[in-house]
């Protein structure tokens, strides 16, 4: 099953910061896990643990200490991980990432009119195989990206309850990722 399949089955994506959420998130019924914390020497072991209970495992190259932004670190990651796929907010990642096959997620904090500009433009020039926009409740402002793009679009970042769920879905999101642990459970 691909990464769009599993989203379809389960749109709930855990984001987790450390090893205590991690364990938290894996008692639930998620499928795929955003992970937002590690360094380079703790990463592969992170990546193992979610890889053993059968989930996805997305790595957020950007929050992992001792890894530079650079094009190397995927590379790293690819070489000494069994990660499915890469999370960034640059785009000379996410294009490496595509090239070895990862499956790609670029962030963006749409914080005001610039960012959101930004959004298109970026995208266009490395398109990932899906964006997630943060904050995640902004359901006009994810209808009118997922018009614009035309990329499954992802909604983190404040999502707090079955209402702010719905509400991302119904604009559009193909998922949301929250670091919430009693909406991983709903």
């Amino acid at each position: 099953m691909d990464f769009k399949e599993i989203m379809a089955d389960c749109p709930v994506i855990a984001a987790v910061k450390d090893m205590d959420e991690l364990e938290q998130c894996l008692k639930a019924d998620i499928k795929v896990v955003f992970i937002l914390f590690g360094t380079v020497c703790s990463i592969p072991r992170i990546v193992e643990r979610v890889k053993e209970t059968g989930r996805y495992a997305m790595v957020h190259l950007d929050l992992i200490t001792g890894l530079s932004a650079k094009e190397a670190s995927v590379d790293f990651i690819r070489e000494y991980t069994k990660a499915d796929g890469i999370i960034s907010t640059k785009q000379p990642i996410i294009a490496r990432a595509a090239e070895l096959g990862f499956c790609t997620v670029q962030r963006f904090f749409v914080i005001d009119s610039m960012a959101l500009s930004n959004v298109t433009r970026r995208h266009d020039s490395c398109h990932p195989d899906f964006i997630e926009i943060l904050p995640g409740v902004m359901p006009k402002i994810i209808r009118r990206i997922c018009r614009e793009t035309q990329t499954p679009i992802i909604a983190g970042g404040l999502i707090a309850d079955k209402e702010d769920i719905m509400a991302a879905l119904g604009a559009g999101a193909c998922a949301i990722s929250t670091t919430n642990p009693s909406v991983w459970f709903m």
